[in-house]
């Protein structure tokens, strides 16, 4: 049987708010996992994948990866790979950051997925953020069966 994506679509007010998706997604993170982030510059990628991470125990400064293209943090269960995709031009740099073995090895967060040359994992939660006024957001998630009970908490 074929399950289709399922789709939510949230506001988040704030960045509080922002926080609390990422507290929610990081509670359901498993090896293997991948979360996609797309969104225009400045719409709070990477504000997500901090709280993410933080909520996954990483403490101290948590870098944007768009200079790097990847960082990496160890966590109590998993590693997880951090990659800003922007500047990526082909897929042999892909290769060279170690992204496949990112996928199955740990936990993968991508900034600018679009970028990957459709190298990320089908089971991907994908994650589209637009920006509203002041600090709100609009989120659009979507996935496959691995996110069917995340997603409908949100539906």
């Amino acid at each position: 049987m074929i399950v289709s994506e399922i789709f939510a679509e949230l506001t988040l007010q704030d960045q509080e708010a922002t926080a609390g998706l990422g507290r929610r997604i990081a509670s359901v993170l498993g090896i293997g996992d991948a979360v996609l982030l797309s969104g225009p510059l400045g719409a709070g990628k990477t504000v997500l994948a901090r709280a993410i991470l933080q909520a996954l125990g990483v403490s101290g400064r948590i870098p944007s990866p768009t200079f790097t293209l990847v960082q990496s943090y160890e966590t109590a269960d998993f590693q997880v790979h951090h990659f800003d995709l922007y500047r990526v031009e082909n897929e042999s740099e892909l290769i060279e950051l170690g992204f496949d073995d990112a996928v199955e090895t740990g936990v993968i967060l991508v900034e600018w997925p679009e970028h990957a040359f459709g190298q990320v994992p089908d089971s991907a939660l994908k994650i589209e953020i637009r920006p509203l006024d002041g600090d709100a957001r609009n989120v659009r998630l979507s996935g496959g069966r691995r996110w069917h009970d995340f997603l409908e908490e949100y539906r």
